[in-house]
């Protein structure tokens, strides 16, 4: 089943994202690889691809995972919360409909 990773940063995260980061991508890529990721990304703090110093407010993945505690045990093991970019995460079961 799917599952939405629904993550919120804490103010002024953008160094410690950057710290995270690669050790973050690693793990989607690990995701991607097993053809488990749907999608991925952070949230802009502006309305930019880019968004430089504003940084970012959170991000979204969607993946398949066997069941929520999977998806749970997953989200809870990012860097980027060992790290202290993120202040909440939530994790729900995600029903794709579109695009088909």
């Amino acid at each position: 089943m799917l599952y939405a990773i629904i993550s919120e940063d804490v103010p002024n995260s953008l160094s410690k994202r950057v710290a995270a980061r690669p050790a973050h991508v690693v793990r989607l890529q690990d995701l991607q690889d097993a053809g488990r990721l749907i999608i991925a990304g952070p949230h802009p703090a502006i309305d930019s691809d880019n968004p430089a110093e504003a940084g970012f407010t959170g991000s979204l993945i969607v993946a398949e995972f066997s069941d929520l505690a999977a998806a749970q045990a997953w989200a809870d093991a990012d860097p980027y919360i060992e790290q202290g970019v993120y202040a909440k995460v939530t994790v729900k079961p995600f029903k794709k409909v579109f695009p088909q």
